[in-house]
């Protein structure tokens, strides 16, 4: 084989891949639930989170945008979302030679079971459960603390994104 011959099977291949690539969105694939949207099995929920709970906020932006109409009572809603539990943890991974601190381990669980307003289990209790590391160095703790916020929310987004896929894979009620 010459150089030349190698060198056009590259391009060729090359080439393939692109108008592979490019075919793809024209013909309308897309990963389901990859445009934020999912088509949940009830018009309206009750979500039982504190007013004052970031989850509970974030989760109620993402069913508004999927246009789920958010109820103010259980009894008034298709369905409710009943929180279970709700833990932020923060666990020593590893230390150094001196025996400080060198990483952390952060994790985030959430416990929950959707029912409807009868109190029949739609959804059977489901624990969603994140974990981040986080080096840590005792030079830079203001750095560290607002890093640690930050894993904190991102773990609250990956969070209600895992919620509403489960939402949208319920069984509508009977």
């Amino acid at each position: 084989m010459t150089i030349s011959s190698l060198k056009r099977r590259v391009v060729l291949r090359a080439a393939a891949a692109v108008a592979v690539a490019a075919a793809l969105p024209g013909c309308g694939f897309q990963l389901r639930g990859s445009n934020g949207s999912y088509t949940m099995p009830f018009h309206s929920i009750y979500i039982g989170f504190p007013d004052n709970s970031a989850l509970g906020t974030e989760l109620k932006r993402n069913l508004r945008a999927g246009n789920v109409a958010i109820a103010d009572s259980a009894t008034a809603a298709e369905a409710q979302l009943v929180v279970l539990s709700e833990n932020r943890g923060k666990q020593i991974l590893s230390l150094n030679s001196l025996g400080r601190v060198r990483e952390y381990l952060l994790t985030y669980t959430l416990s929950f079971t959707v029912r409807d307003p009868k109190g029949v289990e739609l959804l059977a209790p489901a624990e969603i459960s994140l974990r981040r590391n986080m080096a840590f160095d005792e030079t830079q703790v203001l750095a560290k603390e607002s890093e640690e916020a930050l894993l904190y929310r991102d773990m609250q987004a990956d969070l209600v994104q895992q919620i509403m896929r489960r939402l949208a894979a319920m069984k509508p009620a009977t």
